[in-house]
């Protein structure tokens, strides 16, 4: 709310006089704004606006602003109601009148001294207005400067004399008007915070108040539900309570009617009997003691029949316990006889039992006499060491390749280092001449030329041809022969008339080093001796071991516990049995020396022994497989390929129709899809059958112990 000002450019009374009214006016002007802070809001928390226009009219009272002009009702059906003044505007009236009749307008500048109260109600209401205030506020400025205008074009006509002390007062005026216009300001944005903290908290309070509003509708509603479902049960209840009360009332009748006919028949009943006693009390007594005598006479009959029957039957058993009894034995009889036979066949067994333990003490004596016979008939056992002084590297060398072989294995690596010697002293090899007899790589006649090879570089050429020979299968899908696929790689890499050099200083090398086994598996291979598949499938056993040791290796150290070593074994190789799995664990820790127990399985750790152990066990298992096989086929000396699948079927009950055709294609040298050979020998079978890669499916049925086994190969190769 502004304070009453000049107009700028306006003129000040012309006497002193008018200092006290404007001090009353600015007391005035106080108490309308005490009044002011107090005057009520209206129910939304802004000043009520009311029409000026509105004072006597009437508006509808359900009129909605929003609603379309066909919603609305029609003028006849409104209910009117008159609207009354804001208090606000009430009291904005009253101070101009007030201010109006103070003035004294027989002055000269009656009519400014008449304008200053309406400029201050006009102040009043731009202030309340604060959306409408930058245009009012415009309006006024624009209606004042033009007063201005108007009011200085009268005041140049007066005298100069009189201009000075009016500026003077005016100023003075002026002054002691500041204060008060800061003060009204400080007053007016107080106000205005009061009331914006008013309405925004009774808008959260109406909001909440709506909120509850429709909260206790929603419950009321509710209630009205559960009222009118209370209703409709109640209403069943008085229909339910009206049939029992029915049905009950019905039951009652019926008992006192049932009452009432029993106590007549109970009625009906004594009379009879009382009728019955009074006819037996008027019988005859005459009559009465002959029917007793009669009676006593067939008393007495039926004792003496009686003791008859007991002196007759006394001993005599009665039909249902001889039938019970009769039963019982039968049943003890069947049960003697089902024992005495198999008490016939244990004392056969038995029988049988003693003449195979007679039979096998006499084998055990025979045997022990020949193994006196032959201890005391064989040579002495050579002394190895004599070996390191004719080998080259000495002792040293002789240890390492002599420690933990057996003589014959000995024999073997000595020969290889005799042959080994000898064949670097060899220039040249005799040709095999080109017979048909003579393998395809060394077909030649005359000399050649031996290329004196290290065994690092046989071996590195030899694995190089297995790779290239895999991808060659691998890219064309079929499956070559080695001895054709071996001198084609070596014309390949070293021309048509180095490779027979080269083929066969490989062949002499592989013929000699035994003991490795890249040389052996590739000459076996290579002369027909056993089956390509052998080579691939220990190769494959070898890598799922690889890869169940990685698996169980969470650290990525390339080494393993023993425990956990054992377990990766069990995993990969599920058809071993426990001695060979301790096996293989005892030979992963040849030559260990580690305190934290733990086993090097990567290509950088003691490996070799291991994989050594684990092809000897692949070796044996098939032995013992196809060992199996020959004592179920017997005494056979040719085999039908029907009987060939029945044995393989008895010894390896799990094994499946696929590899069942293929095992007997390679005994038959046919394929799966060829009808059945007539017959074979049974030594062909088992010679064509241990050169493939013939081994069990699954476990076998009987657990038998490793030395056994190894007791069982000699005689097999026999």
């Amino acid at each position: 709310m502004a304070a009453r000002r000049a107009p700028p450019g306006g003129t000040a009374p012309k006497s002193s006089s008018e200092a006290p009214d404007c001090q009353t006016r600015i007391n005035r002007l106080k108490y309308i704004l005490s009044k002011k802070r107090k005057t009520p809001l209206s129910a939304r928390g802004h000043w009520s606006t009311w029409p000026a226009f509105a004072s006597g009219q009437t508006v509808p009272r359900s009129h909605k602003p929003c609603c379309a002009p066909e919603e609305r009702p029609s003028g006849n059906k409104q209910v009117l109601r008159t609207i009354p003044k804001p208090r606000y505007l009430e009291r904005l009236e009253s101070y101009l009148r007030k201010e109006l009749q103070s003035l004294d307008l027989t002055k000269k500048n009656s009519q400014e001294l008449k304008l200053q109260p309406y400029r201050e109600i006009f102040e009043f209401f731009i202030d309340n207005f604060k959306t409408y205030k930058p245009l009012l506020s415009a309006i006024k400025n624009e209606y004042e400067v033009t007063l201005v205008i108007k009011t200085s074009q009268c005041t140049m006509e007066m005298a100069s004399d009189e201009i000075l002390p009016r500026n003077s007062h005016q100023k003075k005026t002026i002054r002691a008007l500041e204060p008060l216009k800061a003060m009204i300001t400080t007053m007016s944005e107080e106000c205005t915070q009061q009331i914006l903290a008013l309405q925004e908290k009774e808008k959260d309070e109406i909001n909440m108040l709506k909120q509850e509003k429709q909260h206790l509708l929603k419950f009321i509603d509710d209630m009205k539900e559960e009222k009118s479902s209370l209703q409709v049960q109640v209403e069943h209840l008085w229909t339910s309570v009206a049939e029992e009360y029915a049905r009950y009332l019905n039951e009652y009748g019926a008992r006192k009617m049932l009452l009432a006919k029993l106590n007549d028949m109970h009625n009906e009943r004594l009379d009879r009997t009382r009728h019955q006693v009074q006819d037996v009390k008027g019988e005859d007594v005459v009559k009465l003691t002959l029917a007793l005598k009669i009676a006593r006479q067939d008393l007495t009959k039926a004792q003496v029949k009686l003791n008859a029957m007991i002196a007759d039957y006394g001993d005599a058993v009665p039909r249902r316990d001889f039938e019970s009894l009769e039963k019982k034995y039968s049943d003890l009889l069947q049960e003697m006889k089902t024992l005495q036979k198999d008490f016939d066949q244990l004392h056969k067994e038995y029988e049988t039992l003693q003449e195979i333990h007679r039979e096998t003490a006499e084998e055990r004596d025979n045997f022990c006499a020949e193994l006196q016979q032959v201890q005391r008939n064989r040579t002495p056992r050579p002394n190895w060491a004599k070996c390191s002084e004719v080998i080259p590297g000495g002792a040293a060398r002789w240890g390492c390749l002599a420690e933990g072989k057996t003589s014959d294995q000995l024999v073997d690596v000595l020969l290889e280092e005799i042959g080994t010697g000898v064949l670097k002293e060899i220039n040249v090899f005799p040709g095999w001449g080109k017979g048909d007899a003579v393998p395809v790589y060394l077909r030649h006649d005359g000399e050649v030329r031996n290329k004196k090879l290290t065994k690092k570089d046989v071996v590195n050429i030899l694995k190089d041809v297995w790779k290239e020979k895999s991808a060659l299968e691998q890219q064309t899908g079929k499956r070559s022969s080695l001895p054709e696929f071996f001198l084609g790689y070596l014309q390949k890499k070293y021309g048509d008339a180095a490779a027979m050099e080269w083929s066969y200083t490989l062949y002499e090398n592989m013929r000699l080093c035994r003991s490795n086994h890249v040389l052996r598996s590739f000459y076996d291979v290579l002369t027909g001796k056993v089956g390509e598949e052998q080579y691939h499938s220990q190769n494959q056993l070898v890598s799922n071991l690889q890869k169940e040791l990685a698996a169980y290796d969470s650290s990525n150290s390339g080494s393993l516990t023993s425990e956990q070593f054992s377990a990766a074994v069990r995993e990969a190789f599920p058809l071993k049995r426990k001695e060979s799995i301790q096996e293989l664990v005892d030979a992963s820790r040849y030559r260990l020396d580690n305190t934290e127990d733990l086993i090097d399985y990567d290509e950088e750790g003691n490996t070799e022994p291991f994989v050594a152990k684990l092809r000897s066990q692949y070796v044996r298992e098939r032995r013992e497989y196809l060992r199996e096989l020959k004592s179920k086929l017997g005494d056979l000396t040719e085999v039908k390929a029907d009987d060939l699948k029945t044995a393989f079927c008895t010894i390896d009950p799990n094994i499946d129709d696929q590899t069942l055709d293929t095992y007997v294609g390679l005994a038959y040298q046919v394929r799966r899809e060829q009808p059945d050979q007539d017959v074979v020998p049974v030594e062909t079978a088992l010679e064509r059958l241990l050169a493939g890669d013939v081994r069990r499916a699954r476990p076998s049925p009987g657990e038998r112990s490793t030395t056994s086994l190894e007791e069982e190969q000699a005689d097999f190769q026999d």
